[in-house]
């Protein structure tokens, strides 16, 4: 340990000595798995990556999907055929032009086995969904054709653990077709990596920024503000606090427990940031307690859900009941129904039920970005008042994963990843349970509504699918949503415009002063 944390401190000091008025600190709880956008990633690895690589589409602020590289999308009356006409004056890191050949190189590359995409398998066939044809017919359009339509082919094609299908230069693989480093387009270019301790990017001084004059998720305005990033590897929260306090790394994710410190400190903001990611309580609706829908209102209605979430993260969450992310261009009126805290409600339900004090187990986690253990202690006490005998056990998360995905619990304290369209976010826990018992929701109208959901491209008829599922979600409780993701993150006074989206910080639009 002293050895460990010698080794911090140098990298602090090293950090500190190249801190100056062009270029700022960012702590990283892990190393970064490689530069190869969407391949050999994760989480960690995208917040680092998607600063230097862009694609034709990308996610704005409120979730939704819009042009990046591309200057237009052209959609077909019939859904099959995306016509993307390419914005004039792109450059890759190694100043050649971006042109359609480059974007046909990239796509027969990402769908070469060999790649090893992730995303692969969202574009062949194998999950529905497939890419038939491709095309770039000039320098400055590229076409696509697809099998069926979709709703989310675009949604997709944006998706961060894709590495936002980036459209690379060929110089970014070896002379033997395998990998070398990101020869993108975006802001930042890479510096050094030195594995296992720090990643430094460089501000690309040629970099054309999408329209726009403000900032918008991964669209708008985009243009570095200072010379370098250095992001440094700090898997220790102590560490970081020491960090933060001292001056050394500017901005870094915190857990809740550290907030109250840190608030104290004057040369040190707490910024939250939210994401799409769902804290929730599932129910097995098939067993035979939890398949009365009458207990699992009454089970809600005995919860007093702000205070929980409240509780759980030092007072930075908002709550949420809809599986749509209250940052969504989807959320609406309708999305924002909840259920009410009303104990003697819960009471009536739960005689009604028929429950006569049976024991009903809630299973929970103790990882430390998570509240999956603080609701479970929250749930259960509220529960136990209006007299449902809940019990907590507490699992190691492999163990509890496993019951999830065998459908093998009564209640389980689980957060979703993230899942920015709303389709996408009821499918993660809608669906048959006999063929897949890790669905939540098995209901076969509910089914038919995200299906429809998949395949409408009005966005004014999704809204109304999405806005005819949530009141039944709310009226059959498959589960009760509590609320979106929100990590903590302390950030030096000196930096300013600093922005982490869905978990990841942008290394653009920030700025230092003293």
């Amino acid at each position: 340990m002293p050895h460990l944390r010698a080794a911090l401190a140098a990298a602090f000091l090293a950090a500190a000595g190249v801190a100056h008025a062009s270029s700022y600190v960012i702590s990283e709880p892990a190393d970064i798995r490689s530069t190869n956008p969407g391949v050999n990633r994760d989480d960690t690895t995208d917040g680092v990556v998607l600063n230097m690589v862009e694609g034709l589409v990308g996610y704005r602020a409120n979730g939704s999907v819009g042009p990046l590289l591309a200057k237009s999308i052209d959609i077909s009356p019939d859904g099959l055929t995306y016509t993307f006409t390419l914005r004039d004056g792109v450059k890759f890191h190694n100043g050649e032009p971006m042109t359609s050949a480059d974007v046909m190189w990239s796509w027969k590359r990402y769908m070469d086995p060999a790649t090893d995409w992730r995303c692969r398998t969202e574009f062949d066939g194998r999950n529905g969904l497939k890419v038939e044809e491709v095309s770039a017919p000039d320098a400055k359009t590229f076409v696509m054709k697809l099998n069926h339509k979709s709703a989310v082919f675009l949604d997709t094609l944006a998706r961060t653990d894709c590495g936002m299908t980036a459209v690379l230069n060929k110089a970014s693989v070896k002379a033997d077709g395998s990998w070398d480093k990101p020869i993108g387009t975006g802001p930042f270019m890479l510096g050094d990596w030195k594995r296992g301790e720090y990643i430094v990017l460089k501000a690309f001084k040629d970099y054309v920024s999408p329209p726009g004059d403000k900032p918008d998720g991964y669209l708008g305005s985009k243009k570095p503000l200072v010379d370098e990033v250095k992001f440094l590897v700090v898997p220790d929260a102590s560490t970081v606090k020491a960090g933060l306090m001292s001056g050394a790394i500017d901005a870094g994710q915190i857990p809740y427990t550290d907030v109250p410190e840190l608030k104290s400190q004057k040369q040190i903001r707490i910024q939250v940031a939210s994401d799409s990611a769902k804290h929730t309580l599932l129910f097995q609706t098939r067993d035979p307690l939890l398949k009365n829908v009458k207990l699992r209102q009454a089970i809600a209605a005995s919860l007093d859900i702000p205070q929980i979430v409240q509780a759980a993260t030092e007072g930075l969450g908002t709550p949420n009941a809809s599986a749509v992310s209250r940052d969504s261009s989807f959320y609406d009126k309708v999305q924002a129904q909840a259920y009410h805290y009303d104990p003697a409600l819960a009471q009536k339900l739960l005689k009604e039920a028929g429950y006569k004090g049976e024991k009903i187990v809630i299973y929970a986690n103790k990882r430390a970005h998570v509240p999956s253990y603080q609701v479970a202690v929250m749930a259960q006490a509220m529960m136990q008042a209006v007299g449902i005998n809940a019990q907590i056990e507490v699992l190691e998360w492999a163990t509890q994963l496993d019951r999830y995905n065998k459908g093998n619990y009564q209640i389980s304290s689980f957060s979703y990843s993230s899942r920015l369209d709303p389709a996408l976010s009821y499918e993660q826990f809608s669906g048959n349970k006999d063929k897949q018992p890790r669905k939540v929701w098995d209901d076969p109208q509910a089914q038919a509504l995200i299906d429809e959901s998949f395949s409408e491209l009005d966005p004014a008829k999704r809204q109304a699918i999405f806005d005819k599922l949530h009141p039944l979600m709310l009226a059959q409780a498959p589960l009760i949503l509590l609320s979106n993701g929100n990590q903590p993150w302390g950030v030096s006074q000196r930096l300013k415009g600093f922005t982490v989206w869905e978990g990841k910080p942008f290394a653009w639009g920030a700025s230092v002063g003293e």
